[in-house]
């Protein structure tokens, strides 16, 4: 795929956001280039508000793209559950709103599913040791930890860098969906 004109970025909380948004920075993307599905401020629970978005967001996708190069990046926290879980109530939504399931070889389509929460992976993206099962929420200042995770996963998301040993398994597999788009 050649560099996307357009990114849409569907996320559950601000930090989501944030990170995302470094990794697109570093990637070299505009911010004309990328629009993020909710805006800014929004009120309830982010994990459901992507579920409901999801499948108008994948409609949209499907419209754009006949058109122009366009990538979504979907951000839902697996919390408590499982990745898989979580995956599966997208692909449900999808389902329930008569879509077609992803075809991740053909569409430009991206799930990042940090198991518990995204706070998980902006640790272990700064070398912290970390353990998926454990909520990282209230763990201090974020803002200097997610400039520098947008670095680490812009890099380890170029197709010759190995992952460290110390990479999550539900990052992992982000990166693996991260470098699928080809940014």
């Amino acid at each position: 795929m050649t560099k996307a004109s357009r990114v849409v970025v569907l996320v559950e909380d601000m930090r989501q956001r944030q990170l995302i948004w470094r990794y697109l920075d570093h990637a070299g993307l505009y911010a004309r280039q990328i629009r993020f599905s909710p805006p800014r401020r929004w009120d309830g629970s982010g994990e459901q508000r992507v579920r409901e978005t999801y499948p108008k967001e994948v409609r949209e996708f499907r419209r754009r793209n006949a058109k122009a190069d366009t990538v979504l990046i979907v951000a839902i926290d697996a919390d408590a559950g499982t990745v898989q879980a979580r995956l599966f109530q997208l692909a449900k939504s999808l389902q329930a709103a008569h879509l077609d399931p992803v075809d991740p070889k053909t569409e430009s389509i991206a799930h990042l599913v940090p198991k518990r929460n995204i706070e998980t992976w902006i640790l272990c993206l700064n070398d912290a040791p970390v353990d998926e099962d454990i909520d990282y929420k209230q763990s201090g200042d974020w803002s200097d930890r997610i400039r520098r995770a947008g670095e680490t996963l812009f890099q380890w998301t170029r197709l010759t860098t190995p992952l460290p040993e110390h990479c999550v398994p539900s990052l992992s597999s982000g990166v693996i969906e991260l470098k699928r788009l080809n940014l």
